[in-house]
């Protein structure tokens, strides 16, 4: 796993100098910056492939879902222009739906399932409650991407419960990666639609932490 712990290395220096570079201004590092480290994300769900046992299907959907977030983090550096956010937005949507249909090809379903995602639906309404004045032509658009982020996050935890396929390594670092995705949304959503944080740019680490946990996974098979 030595190959991995540089391109990790290299990661988190990215997203330090990302964080630098929001917090100063500089907009022309945070163009080049952003995208650099989603190419990072996707050489380490690459490296994969040089694992004789990798699954296929597994390391094909998460890539193809880190392509559709290289469209999305391309699409919310202008996130203040309004098609642009929504542009990005619909590009989150699709990376959700992938990873759900990854997750629910290769996982299982049990009872736990059902009270995880009311779990989450109950919390992304009462999110929803706090934003929803803000949002106005947005508001369908949001409650949708809540519900598909609320299932995203279900079906990754679900592998915690098919440890018979998923490895207990895998299993963790799915659900992980998934919860950290998750939260970095809930701070950029709080941050735009309810009240400026300071420290927004935390969620850039929960960003890429969450998608690193995740393509990390294919590692494991």
């Amino acid at each position: 796993m030595n190959t991995e712990f540089y391109v990790l290395t290299v990661l988190f220096i990215i997203v330090f100098f990302l964080i630098r570079a929001r917090i100063l201004g500089k907009q022309l590092q945070i163009y080049i910056l952003k995208p650099f480290a989603t190419l990072v994300v996707i050489t380490v769900a690459l490296l994969s492939f040089l694992n004789p046992d990798h699954n296929t299907i597994y390391t094909a959907g998460i890539l193809t879902g880190l392509l559709f977030s290289l469209g999305g983090d391309i699409a919310l550096l202008f996130q203040e222009n309004r098609k642009a956010f929504t542009l990005g937005l619909g590009l989150f949507f699709v990376v959700h739906v992938i990873y759900i249909l990854i997750f629910t090809v290769l996982g299982s379903f049990s009872v736990w399932d059902v009270i995880t995602l009311l779990v989450l639906l109950a919390a992304g309404s009462g999110f929803y409650n706090l934003i929803k004045s803000n949002l106005k032509k947005l508001q369908i658009p949001v409650i949708i991407y809540i519900v598909v982020i609320s299932l995203m996050v279900s079906r990754a935890v679900s592998t915690l419960f098919n440890l018979s396929y998923f490895s207990t390594e895998q299993a963790v670092m799915i659900s992980l990666g998934a919860i950290l995705f998750y939260f970095s949304d809930l701070i950029l959503a709080a941050n735009r639609f309810w009240k400026p944080w300071r420290f927004h740019h935390i969620s850039l680490v929960f960003y890429y932490t969450g998608q690193l946990f995740i393509a990390l996974a294919a590692c494991y098979f």
